[in-house]
């Protein structure tokens, strides 16, 4: 098992890396919006709560690619993926109009919420130039999942952090309206955010002829769309795409929430929310090189492996977890500090940094045992495992403690003890689920025929 750590570690390491490049980049919306104005930040927030979500439905329909890929790897069928690749670029195609049509009218969306008219313009106006770059954002990662698939991670890590200065610089110039280009504010940061995306495609398309993706046999004939292998990627993703997509909107709709428990709590809700995703970038990773390896011993049929390298990286995640949760204990007042000094936030922040270091251990290990699912192309259980723990147990629990329905009112940690118990729901489901596929041989194999 040592070698399989050192390539789990080998693959994962990029990935994190990719992941904080694209953290970095929402840094630079955020930060450079909203040294420009507080109406254009909010304008920037509100539309991101749109964009991103949408996003990440449509990514992970295509994130199917990766296990897929990886199992035609183990099988020795290298000679498919090419193809394979190609259908999942028609379907990043039509996503990505649909995507585009879907942003380009989202106004609907902010008036039915209420948010203030100045924001619902300058976010309107972002959403519509960012919404150029979708069709060019689904086309890159439709060859960043299948070079994942592949397990070469390194290549998307370094357009990802090939992207993130030329984002800044974007920013910089769009918003400010410098060297003779148009000073656009929150819009301009949509600009940048569209233009960021096709020359993160260009990247890519540069780098195409990498020998160990040509003998894939991408460039060698192109095929017209297959209804057989669309409908694979559709059905082995369709169910990862709802269950990314209902896990971001339920953290959206929380703080949407947590907005009606006044100023303090927005702030100690945000730091709180900031540091679970820096924490949960690693076991996100090390789920996605697990997807990989298990989907490559599945093709070639060696299902003991698979089920090892599984345990592997669920063990990994969870001796991470409790690193991470000691981290935040024992800097949970220090912590914050670092994003505020409004001393009423810093108190409520602390509190809140206490709770979710308690989860950790449930969130990291259900990520982990989820991307190890994805490697058996076990993606239909996760989605209703995730839409019953986030929608169905984490939000209500989260609305009784929170608004104190119940005599309870506990503000904004009780929205985080429900997400507490919904991702606790979903790691000690997804543990059962992973333990039975892995001994269940008939319907690993009915799962991989997909």
């Amino acid at each position: 098992m040592k070698q399989e750590l050192a390539i789990l570690l080998r693959l994962s390491g990029p990935m994190i890396a990719t992941q904080f490049f694209i953290m970095g980049m929402g840094f630079v919306d955020t930060a450079m919006s909203g040294h420009y104005s507080a109406v254009d930040l909010a304008g920037v927030a509100m539309g991101g709560v749109i964009l991103w979500p949408l996003f990440m439905l449509f990514a992970g329909v295509l994130t199917a690619l990766t296990p897929m890929v990886s199992q035609h790897l183990g099988a020795g069928q290298r000679d498919l993926v090419g193809a394979l690749i190609q259908q999942g670029l028609w379907v990043a195609l039509f996503c990505g109009v649909v995507l585009f049509v879907m942003v380009r009218n989202a106004e609907p969306l902010l008036v039915f919420f209420e948010v203030e008219a100045d924001v619902i313009k300058i976010a309107t106006a972002y959403l519509k130039a960012a919404a150029w770059g979708c069709p060019a954002v689904l086309l890159y990662v439709t060859f960043r999942y299948a070079c994942e698939g592949l397990g070469q991670t390194l290549l998307p890590m370094l357009i990802a952090g090939s992207t993130l200065p030329v984002n800044a610089l974007l920013n910089y110039a769009l918003i400010y309206g410098v060297w003779g280009l148009p000073e656009l504010g929150g819009e301009g940061c949509g600009w940048a955010t569209a233009l960021t995306m096709w020359f993160e495609l260009g990247l890519m398309l540069a780098l195409i002829r990498r020998p160990w993706l040509l003998d894939t046999g991408l460039l060698k004939q192109w095929f017209w769309p297959s209804q057989r292998l669309i409908r694979s990627i559709l059905v082995v993703g369709t169910p990862i795409g709802i269950t990314l997509f209902l896990e971001m909107t339920v953290f959206s709709l929380v703080s949407l929430l947590v907005g009606s428990l006044g100023v303090v709590a927005i702030g100690a809700n945000s730091i709180g929310g900031n540091l679970n995703w820096l924490v949960f970038v690693i076991p996100m990773a090390l789920g996605s090189a697990a997807s990989i390896r298990v989907g490559f011993y599945v093709g070639s049929r060696d299902y003991e492996r698979a089920a090892q390298v599984a345990r592997l990286a669920v063990t990994l995640s969870a001796g991470y977890a409790l690193m991470a949760s000691l981290v935040l204990v024992v800097g949970h007042e220090f912590l914050p500090k670092i994003y505020t000094s409004d001393p009423a936030v810093l108190i409520l922040a602390a509190d809140v940094v206490l709770v979710v270091a308690a989860y950790q251990f449930f969130d990291c290990t259900q990520a982990t045992i989820i991307g190890a699912l994805r490697g058996y192309k076990d993606t239909q259980f996760p989605m209703w495992l995730s839409t019953i723990g986030y929608w169905f147990l984490a939000l209500p629990i989260g609305v009784v403690l929170g608004w104190g329905l119940l005599g309870w009112n506990l503000g904004v940690i009780g929205f985080w003890i429900g997400l507490g118990f919904g991702v606790a729901l979903i790691a000690f489901g997804g543990l059962f689920r992973l333990g039975w596929i892995r001994r269940n041989v008939q319907r690993i194999e009915q799962l991989a025929a997909v």
